[in-house]
C-alpha cells in the first residue's frame, strides 16, 4: 500500500489505496482476486467521482504528477481494468476470451 494518501478532495477513496497498482499485470491479478461485490463497491465509489479525478489530473503534465496524484491517476487505471467485470462479464474472470495467465506485457511499470 502507499505511504501517503490522496489529493484532499478525493480522501474519501483512501479506503480503495490496495487499488493503487503499477502495472495492468498487477491491475488484472487484483481483479481477478476479488469478489464480485468488492469489485462493484470500487466501481462504485471511483466511477461517482471520475468527473473531478479527471478534472484535477488535468491540471498537471502527465509525467510531472505529484505523488499524490500519481495514486489518483493509478486508481483510475484500476476502475479501467474492473469496469469490463461490471459492465460485460458479470464476474471477475474474462468470459470468451483469451486466458490471461498467457498474456506477457511488452512493458513494465504504468500501464
Amino acid at each position: 500500500m502507499p505511504e501517503s494518501g490522496l489529493p484532499e478532495a478525493f480522501r474519501d477513496l483512501e479506503p480503495w489505496l490496495g487499488w493503487c497498482l503499477a502495472t495492468e499485470t498487477e491491475r488484472s491479478d487484483k481483479r481477478q482476486a476479488s469478489s464480485q461485490d468488492e469489485l462493484q463497491a470500487f466501481y462504485d465509489a471511483l466511477l461517482a467521482r471520475m468527473d473531478a479525478v479527471f478534472a484535477y489530473l488535468g491540471q498537471f503534465p502527465p509525467d510531472e504528477l505529484p505523488a499524490e496524484a500519481q495514486r489518483l491517476f493509478l486508481l483510475a487505471l484500476s476502475l479501467a481494468e474492473v469496469a469490463p467485470a461490471i459492465e460485460q462479464f458479470g464476474q471477475p474472470q474474462v468470459v470468451d476470451g483469451y486466458d490471461i495467465g498467457r498474456v506477457t506485457p511488452a512493458r513494465r511499470g504504468i500501464s
